[in-house]
Order: C-alpha cells, then sequence, then structure tokens
C-alpha cells in the first residue's frame, strides 16, 4: 500500500476527495430521508407548513455540504489564505454570471421564514404565463405544482413574485342572477331581503345576509337582479344549487315569477 502511494502521490488526496463527497452525499441523504418522513404535529404550525420547512432545510443543508466538501476538496491543494482569496474571486465572478442561479436560492432561503405558500395547497403563480396547480414539493431553487391537467411544472423560486393562494382565503363569492318581470321588481326586492336573514338560519354555511343588485341597471319588460352571497371558504359550490332552490321556492310561493 506504501508502495502504492509513493508510485501515485495524488492517491491520497484523490481518497480524501471521495470521503469528502461521499459524507456530503449521506448528509443529504440522510435529511432527504428526515424531510420525507411525516412531520410531528404542532398546535402553533400548521402540518403543511412543517413539512415545507423540512423539505427547504434538507435543500439547505444538502447544499452547505457539498459546497463544503468542494472547499475542503479544493484546501487539499492550496494554503488557506489563497483559498480565501480563490473564494473570494470566484463568488464575484459567479455572482455576475449566474444572478438567476443566486436569486432562486436566496429566494428558496426567504420561504424559510416567510409563510407564502405551504406543500398540499393550490396556488397560482403570475408570470408568462401563469400558472395554477398544487405545491408538490419545495426546495431551496425550485418549486413544483401539480396542474389540475396532470402535468408538472417546475418554477425557479426566483421567478416567483405574484402568487394568489387558493387556500388561505376567508370567503368564497357565489352569485346568482334572477330575471324578474319589471312589474314585480318592488315585491321580489321586498322578499329577497327578508329570505337573506332566513337563509341565515336554513344554510349555515352562509356568512352574512346577501347583497341585491342590478349589473345592468336597466329596466324594461324584464328586469335582472344578481345575488351576491358570502360563503364559508371552500363551500360556495355546494352552496349554490341549496340556495337556488330556496329562493325559487319562496319566489314561487309569493306569486313572482321568473322570465326565461
Amino acid at each position: 500500500m506504501k508502495d502504492m502511494f509513493t508510485q501515485f502521490p495524488w492517491m491520497d488526496e484523490a481518497i480524501k476527495i471521495i470521503i469528502f463527497f461521499l459524507l456530503a452525499w449521506l448528509v443529504s441523504k440522510v435529511t432527504v430521508w428526515f424531510a420525507k418522513r411525516r412531520p410531528r404535529r404542532s398546535k402553533r404550525i400548521a402540518p403543511e407548513r412543517q413539512a415545507t420547512i423540512q423539505s427547504l432545510m434538507a435543500s439547505a443543508i444538502s447544499l452547505i455540504a457539498f459546497v463544503s466538501a468542494g472547499l475542503l476538496s479544493i484546501g487539499l491543494f492550496i494554503e488557506a489564505d489563497t483559498l480565501l482569496w480563490v473564494v473570494g474571486l470566484f463568488s464575484a465572478a459567479f455572482g455576475l454570471g449566474a444572478r438567476p442561479v443566486i436569486s432562486d436560492y436566496l429566494t428558496g432561503f426567504s420561504f424559510i421564514f416567510e409563510d407564502t405558500f405551504s406543500i398540499g395547497e393550490k396556488v397560482e403563480i403570475f408570470g408568462m404565463p401563469s400558472i395554477e396547480g398544487v405545491i408538490e414539493t419545495i426546495s431551496m431553487r425550485t418549486s413544483s405544482l401539480r396542474a389540475p391537467t396532470g402535468e408538472l411544472y417546475i418554477v425557479p423560486n426566483g421567478e416567483i413574485r405574484i402568487i394568489r393562494n387558493f387556500s388561505r382565503g376567508k370567503f368564497s363569492v357565489l352569485k346568482i342572477t334572477l330575471k324578474i318581470a319589471a312589474s314585480d321588481i318592488g315585491s321580489a326586492i321586498d322578499l329577497l331581503e327578508s329570505l337573506s336573514k332566513e337563509a341565515m338560519l336554513q344554510l349555515p354555511n352562509l356568512i352574512e345576509p346577501w347583497q341585491i343588485i342590478s349589473p345592468a341597471g336597466v329596466i324594461g319588460q324584464n328586469t335582472e337582479l344578481t345575488l351576491i352571497a358570502k360563503a364559508k371558504f371552500g363551500k360556495a359550490a355546494e352552496m349554490q344549487p341549496k340556495l337556488l332552490d330556496l329562493v325559487q321556492q319562496r319566489l314561487g310561493e309569493s306569486g313572482i315569477s321568473l322570465s326565461p
């Protein structure tokens, strides 16, 4: 063995470099394994947020591990002072030539502290073009979204500027348009105003009494009235047919017919 190192003096450094990167690889695999485990529940932090933080921390630790392995490998061949000078020079050159990559990592690092979105949430990222989907993974450099049609989008974190988060709304809006004869407008409005308070008891998912507006603002033989109601977040779709049934039933009982 000593003869081999004598014959190949670079063998010792090669083995050390392999060990450095092997340790970095092991650290990366271990952190990814921990990140994929089910996060421990916390009363203060939602499980989705915990999973997001774990994923970002695992990505950050893996990056640090491989960068450290690279620096230790370079340090085998040059002095510490020279190494610092080379790292500074390389950082300046890399910063000029790889601004988008640096922006991606800095934005990913900010996600650790900013609760912008979490794994499992449905979001829309505005850009060219805009992308809508469910967040599947978040790393230091990219975030992946699963579109409603099934495809997977990989978005660099630096490209994320404006986000619409569908999973964090406080309420959902539903609209119902009624076409009523102009002669029945007065009685229809009185009925709908009183019914809006009664509907709060019959339809618990309603947050407040609905508003009655006329979008067109035109009176003829028929007039369109629109009911704008607020429901609990995510409940608008299932509330709409129930609300339609209630309104049509009460209008029919009062002798107010809807125009075609």
